[in-house]
């Protein structure tokens, strides 16, 4: 691959000229967590790459709302037990708000799409089935069973049972679809003979009825929604996996030329590994977007190649952020983002200036001090809230301080030559030193006192915070009122009667 320019702008390169629909899907079996994100932004940025690159492209979505519900998952009651093996859009909704199961999870997902700039047209599997679209392939896959059995032995090295068929029946009775087995079709007419494990048997049509096996149903999409590109997790990219087995069933059952394939890696939690929604290891992505930007979220998957995995750690957002704004002079990158709001104040100062005030106002006073008097108002507004969020859920304690209000008991602790490099500090100070610095002054200061750096910027944080670690010293000092920062600096050096009390921010 071209190391110079967006696997997206390779891919787009590497596919035909041609009307290209660009599929992703999911089973929303439970909430839809940031790994899911991968797959979708993926595509999106694969759709949005052939449209730039002149090639007319659809991006569609696919939710698998006729898998069924396989176990009770963590996550819920107990009298969850007598759906499981039934279709998701047949189970009721954990909340009691939305029209079923599926729909539970799907909403909040589609919400975020929406946030993310994300708009591809929306399928829903049951609604697919329920108006007949795959009666046809269902029919042709009926009427090749043993072939398809054929291949899927021959593909994944695993024996096919006497009694395999490709279609589920839903059951009339218990309403599962796990339990059913069909037991004779008739073309002509479109139905399926059937017999389930609570006793029900029957003939039903196959419209509506019922959903093909996985590895049948994910090649027979392909035909039915005309896909010609599809990212898709490495677990199905397997040799004999699912992919393989779909290609073969798509040329040699439906005539149809499988989609070009993009492969991806999974994104895993830090120390939690790979996110699964069955297990509740996730983190959602209305969650991340209460603490971080869309555009930001969006970067954090399209700069890495989807054959590469990605760590997620929730407490590094605000490095995340930063070098989100400091890529965002890249083209590729402005392109993927319709509604970006540019911020030149590094997230990580935010971080800074929400935890000395206690208000928007106070925030802008922060701001001013410390040298960004210019800024767009709109991205500051929310990047505070995502500052605030991300405060209460995610943030490592090395990340929270509180300026004390009086001087803290700990600057007793402080060594004479501490105190005299922080007497020092406030007279340099005093003059007028601009935000950004005071870093280097700090320097300069512990030289000329004969002390090492760390030893000064511990006492620094001391005598402010009460603590031997904080934000970065220059630009947090410079974001404090000046006054109640050269008071405090001269009573922890003991050269000031003032107790150093905080002016209010």
């Amino acid at each position: 691959m071209d190391e110079s320019r967006h696997w997206a702008d390779v891919i787009a390169d590497n596919v035909a000229a041609k009307k290209h629909v660009i599929a992703t899907g999911i089973t929303p079996s439970g909430e839809i967590h940031i790994g899911n994100m991968r797959e979708v932004v993926t595509a999106d940025a694969a759709y949005r790459a052939l449209c730039d690159a002149g090639i007319d492209a659809e991006l569609i979505y696919i939710a698998d709302t006729l898998d069924p519900l396989r176990k009770v998952y963590p996550f819920l009651s107990d009298n969850y037990s007598e759906h499981v093996g039934k279709p998701l859009s047949a189970v009721p909704c954990p909340c009691g708000d939305c029209a079923n199961y599926a729909e539970h999870y799907l909403t909040p997902f589609l919400e975020s799409l929406e946030r993310l700039d994300i708009s591809p047209t929306i399928y829903r599997a049951h609604e697919l089935y329920g108006r007949g679209d795959f009666v046809p392939v269902t029919m042709t896959a009926l009427a090749n069973r043993d072939r398809i059995a054929t291949i899927l032995e021959e593909v994944s090295h695993r024996e096919i049972p006497a009694g395999w068929n490709p279609f589920n029946v839903i059951c009339e009775e218990c309403g599962r679809i796990t339990t059913t087995a069909v037991t004779g079709s008739d073309e002509n007419a479109g139905t399926v003979d059937y017999s389930c494990e609570c006793g029900q048997s029957g003939t039903v049509p196959v419209k509506g009825n019922g959903k093909l096996t996985w590895r049948v149903d994910w090649a027979s999409r392909w035909r039915v929604l005309g896909v010609t590109i599809e990212p898709f997790g490495k677990d199905h990219a397997t040799r004999g996996g699912s992919y393989d087995t779909g290609t073969r069933i798509s040329k040699e059952i439906y005539d149809y030329e499988p989609p070009y394939p993009i492969v991806y890696e999974w994104i895993h939690l830090k120390g939690k590994g790979a996110m699964s929604s069955s297990t509740g290891v996730t983190v959602t992505i209305a969650d991340m977007l209460q603490v971080m930007p869309p555009e930001a979220l969006r970067y954090l998957i399209i700069r890495t190649k989807p054959e590469k995995h990605i760590d997620f750690d929730p407490s590094r957002i605000i490095d995340l952020i930063d070098e989100f704004d400091r890529a965002t002079g890249r083209t590729w990158e402005l392109s993927m983002t319709k509604e970006y709001l540019k911020s030149d104040i590094p997230f990580t100062h935010l971080v800074t200036a929400v935890q000395i005030a206690s208000d928007l106002s106070g925030i802008h006073e922060v701001l001013d001090r410390s040298g960004y008097s210019e800024y767009d108002e709109g991205s500051v507004r929310q990047r505070v809230l995502n500052v605030k969020n991300w405060l209460v859920s995610y943030a490592p304690d090395s990340a929270l301080f509180e300026v004390q209000e009086t001087l803290p008991d700990a600057v007793k602790n402080l060594s004479d030559e501490q105190r005299a490099g922080l007497g020092a500090l406030a007279s340099r100070i005093q003059g007028g030193v601009a935000a950004k610095d005071l870093h280097d002054l700090v320097y300069a200061v512990s030289e000329e006192s004969g002390i090492s750096a760390n030893k000064m910027f511990q006492a620094i944080y001391t005598s402010l915070l009460g603590k031997k670690s904080g934000p970065r010293a220059g630009y947090f000092m410079a974001s404090l009122d000046r006054e109640f920062l050269l008071d405090r600096l001269r009573a922890a050096g003991g050269g000031g009667k003032s107790a150093g009390r905080m002016n209010d921010v």
